[in-house]
């Protein structure tokens, strides 16, 4: 366990140590090309800020609002048929928009079901097989000036569909 601590420790020192020896090799000017692409990406971030300040607002609001709540109310009951606990739902519809806020949803689910609980398997596992498909949209097609974004959003969908599925039966197989 040791030497898997230490491999973690200087693997970042030795990635950057790589790309100036590999540019001091190359007889490129290592600084001008890190400045470079310092003012590159502090314009990407102006140009994305926006959208993330957006998101950030939205989801605030469904969390305050109370419609997180309500939601969760009305498809409760469907949901639980289907096995889903009402518990999961809020953490599932965050997930899609905000990777930080689910996890502070999924902690909460921990300390009230604990871990090793069904609700606590089935939310850890979605949290590592889902994606923040609006957020992943809007940055990078922000970024790249994308505005077609064609099935891109039908199959994101689909796959968090599919995880938030697979993390059900597996968190089932599990506990039982």
């Amino acid at each position: 366990m040791n030497i898997l601590i230490y491999i973690s420790n200087i693997m970042i020192p030795l990635v950057v140590f790589y790309i100036v020896g590999m540019g001091l090799l190359q007889k490129k000017n290592i600084y001008d090309d890190f400045i470079t692409g310092a003012k590159d990406g502090i314009k990407t971030v102006y140009h994305v800020m926006p959208t993330l300040i957006g998101l950030m607002i939205g989801v605030g609001v469904l969390r305050t609002s109370g419609l997180l709540d309500y939601i969760t109310e009305v498809i409760a009951g469907f949901t639980e048929n289907i096995g889903l606990p009402a518990a999961i739902i809020p953490p599932t519809i965050i997930r899609m928009f905000s990777s930080s806020a689910a996890t502070g949803l999924s902690l909460e689910i921990f300390k009230e079901f604990g871990t090793d609980s069904f609700e606590g398997l089935a939310v850890g596992i979605m949290m590592s097989s889902t994606e923040t498909i609006f957020y992943t949209m809007s940055v990078y097609f922000a970024a790249a000036k994308v505005s077609k974004v064609r099935w891109t959003l039908s199959g994101a969908l689909i796959c968090m569909l599919a995880g938030t599925i697979a993390s059900i039966i597996i968190a089932r197989f599990m506990v039982y």
